[in-house]
């Protein structure tokens, strides 16, 4: 299929090359080349459909070949042949190829295009119409190229989110499950091994060492004591990982939006870069069931989320577009499946309140009003901000090119009819001309990112053709031209349809355009020196202007609904995306989350209850119940990791344990994505570290620099007397709430085994204790 497709458009202009050539020319009464111009003629046209049938593999190379036979074509037979073929070239390299490549392929064809008309036309007037035609053509088509470009791109993009999210959903259990196995083998399962190993010690060297008994049981109790206080908020963190976050939430909030909506769907989002507390929790919260709803009930509809921070609140509003169809089902399987209730109660747990109801234009409205207790948070020095600009086009300076350059071109052509001294005499009138239309149409740049500003600025900006004709008292033969300006009028409203807030939004624009145009045209008029006197002629041209606003609402209706129809294909499309990555990405969160919950009832009643009864028996002072219970411990601890431990692709279980030594990789690969870590204190620092201590360094600078900070952060190792210390800087989201949490169980109890200070610095002291004996002296489990 795509090889016909390829091959059509080529076979269809020789076709039509052909038909002119005989018996079309004939019957026109045109001159037809001899022989040897009819032989080169259909030379180029061949080299020319087999140029264009390579156009999507080698776009640049069939427009070389095509300009070649532009310029052989136009030599042979000036008046006869077409030469299209370096178009269709030219749009091929603006869709598969980079802007830069597009730019200079412009810029070749352009001036090919000038040569041949120099060589035909010669130094005289009709140059300047011939050269702007000319430019105008080739660079709208280049325009057109690039708006397909982007398209093809987001697709491109979208696909490309979809299997990753797919891929992620699909190994979502078996990832965090493996996760969860290693953080709860470094967590605790040595703690229990050396629990074991003491009071076996103890057992057989008791009769000659009484004291070894006691030893034993005050090492039992508190090694019990700090394994069970680590397992409790282990458990905690994987039973609520809905539990209010006091980091900020900006970030979070913009990810969960681009689950529904950043691959092209009209999600628009106004935050506060400083979401941070309990309240950023229910925002994140309330949003996600928000879109949720909006998505099972008006998929592909448009939706806005505003959150703005005032006199000590934060005000939420997630607005949704009325659906634009028949509402499928398919998409009952998302949410909470509490509603309007479960937002009401989340709003209600941060203190605020919120309502629901029918929005403008047919929608639905969702308001939170929430304390903001937090204040604004202040970004850490050095930390990167967003480009909130978006990328700019080609296709937006060529269409302000193109409607600046189409009515002047139409003036161009018209002056090569005027003698010399009209001629001269008008060319100061045309540059007047020539930059009241550039000016006209410089708004049509913003269409995209502020549509209702570009449309504006056109209308405004159209007003300035009346006082320059009265001003600079241009002749008639000029100011009639600016009619042609209107051109920029109908691109505004194109882009109003497409790129605003929907029909309900956007209607009023067709009438204002209708009546600013009507307006400015009858005012130029009057300015021209046809000015409005008596009665009757104040009566003509208030008819005059009622027509005018009919004809030109017409048009602009027809503009508008066309970019409607534009604008709702591409959200049928871009909802359909949205809605298979957002279900991908809701599944993957809920297998892990499923994961999390089931270790968490398993650690609970296969090791905390025994690791309770463990310190209690050694207060007690029971030390052949300790080691039971420690043995009973660690065996339920060796069975749970077994069930963990699911092989990956090589047919292995989980991976070898890093150590200190592989953060030099782990750094290199976050420089990689383009954060600038730098790490100090390797190898000096990481030699002959006991196992335990190197596992947990390298566990706690991976949490630390993977809490979602973007800007830079540096590493310092230092061995010192009391241990390892490890400071991290450039975190501010490492230290509060989980992250925070999981540092401190992975750093372990002790006092000043840990400190975090809020302008984004960790530091943590690890002692250099001897490493428990190997597990394999008790269990041959490859795990502990």
């Amino acid at each position: 299929m795509e090889t016909t497709r390829n091959r059509l458009l080529p076979a269809l202009l020789a076709a039509g090359q052909v038909a002119w050539l005989w018996p079309g020319a004939a019957l026109a009464g045109e001159t037809v080349p001899g022989v040897a111009g009819l032989l080169a003629v259909v030379c180029a046209l061949a080299l020319e459909t087999a140029a264009l049938g390579r156009r999507r593999q080698a776009p640049v190379e069939a427009l070389a070949w095509t300009l070649g036979t532009l310029v052989v074509g136009q030599m042979v037979w000036q008046d006869g042949y077409f030469g299209l073929g370096p178009l269709v070239a030219l749009y091929s390299v603006a869709v598969r190829r980079p802007p830069a490549v597009t730019l200079r392929a412009v810029a070749a064809v352009v001036a090919a295009e000038w040569l041949l008309s120099l060589v035909h036309v010669g130094w005289r007037p009709a140059l300047a119409s011939e050269w702007a035609l000319g430019a105008l053509v080739y660079v709208v088509c280049a325009g057109l190229g690039e708006g397909r470009r982007q398209w093809l791109k987001g697709r491109s993009s979208a696909a490309r989110r979809l299997a990753g999210a797919e891929e992620a959903r699909r190994r979502a259990g078996d990832t965090e499950r493996r996760r969860l196995a290693r953080e709860l083998h470094d967590v605790s399962a040595h703690h229990l091994t050396s629990v074991v190993i003491t009071a076996d010690a103890a057992r057989r060297l008791g009769g000659g060492r009484p004291e070894m008994t006691a030893e034993a049981l005050t090492f039992a109790e508190r090694t019990g004591t700090e394994t069970l206080t680590s397992l409790r908020r282990l458990v905690g963190l994987m039973r609520d990982a809905d539990r209010p976050d006091p980091r900020p939430m900006t970030a979070r909030v913009e990810e969960l939006i681009a689950g529904f909506g950043r691959l092209g769907r009209p999600i628009a989002a106004e935050l506060p870069e400083d979401l941070a507390g309990p309240a950023a929790e229910a925002v994140h919260g309330i949003v996600r069931e928000a879109l949720t709803n909006a998505l099972r009930h008006a998929p592909g509809s448009a939706a806005r989320v505003s959150v703005r921070r005032g006199d000590g609140v934060l005000e939420l509003t997630v607005d949704n577009a009325a659906p634009r169809g028949p509402v499928s089902h398919a998409v009952g399987g998302l949410g909470s499946g509490r509603g309007i209730a479960g937002m009401r109660e989340r709003a209600a747990a941060a203190g605020g309140e919120l309502t629901a109801g029918p929005g403008p234009g047919g929608g639905w409205r969702v308001r939170a009003t929430l304390p903001d207790g937090t204040g604004p948070w202040q970004p850490a020095e050095g930390a990167d901000r967003r480009d909130v600009l978006r990328e700019q086009r080609l296709a937006d300076p060529a269409l302000v090119f193109a409607a600046a350059a189409l009515p002047l071109a139409f003036a161009l052509v018209t002056a090569e009819e005027w003698s010399g001294a009209r001629l001269r005499g008008a060319v100061p009138g045309l540059l007047v001309a020539a930059a009241l239309l550039a000016v006209h149409a410089v708004p049509l740049l913003w269409r995209r990112r502020a549509p209702w500003a570009a449309f504006f600025g056109v209308l405004g900006t159209a007003w300035l053709w009346p006082l320059a004709v009265a001003g600079a008292s241009l002749p008639s033969r000029v100011s009639q031209f600016f009619a042609g300006g209107m051109i920029a009028e109908l691109l505004a409203v194109y882009a109003l349809a497409v790129y605003g807030r929907g029909a309900a939004r956007t209607w009023p624009a067709v009438g204002a355009a209708a009546a600013s145009l009507a307006g400015v045209l009858l005012a130029t008029a009057g300015a021209d020196g046809e000015g409005v006197g008596g009665g009757s002629e104040w009566i003509a041209a208030v008819v005059m202007f009622v027509l005018l606003c009919g004809v030109l609402a017409a048009v602009s209706g027809l503009v508008w609904a066309a970019g409607l129809a534009v604008r709702r294909r591409r959200l049928r499309v871009l909802g359909r995306e949205d809605f298979a990555l957002a279900s991908s990405l809701w599944q993957a969160e809920r297998a892990a989350d499923a994961e999390r919950r089931l270790l968490a009832a398993k650690l609970r009643d296969a090791v905390l209850d025994r690791t309770a009864a463990l310190v209690e028996q050694a207060r007690r002072g029971r030390l052949e119940e300790v080691a039971a219970e420690a043995r009973s411990a660690l065996a339920a601890m060796r069975e749970l990791l077994h069930g963990l431990g699911t092989p990956d692709e090589s047919g292995r279980g989980l991976a070898p344990a890093p150590t200190v030594g592989d953060l030099d990789a782990l750094c290199r690969g976050l420089r990689a994505a383009g954060r600038d870590v730098t790490l100090r204190g390797l190898p000096e620092a990481g030699r002959d570290l006991p196992a335990s201590v190197a596992l947990s360094a390298y566990r706690i600078v991976e949490a630390a620099l993977g809490a979602g900070d973007r800007g830079p952060a540096r590493v310092t190792l230092k061995r010192r007397r009391d241990g390892l210390r490890i400071t991290v800087t450039g975190v501010r989201l490492a230290v509060t709430g989980p992250v925070a949490e999981r540092l401190r169980v992975q750093a372990g109890p002790g006092p000043d085994r840990i400190a975090f200070e809020q302008r984004g610095i960790v530091r943590v002291l690890l002692p250099e204790g001897p490493d428990p004996a190997p597990v394999q002296e008790v269990s041959p489990s490859p795990y502990v």
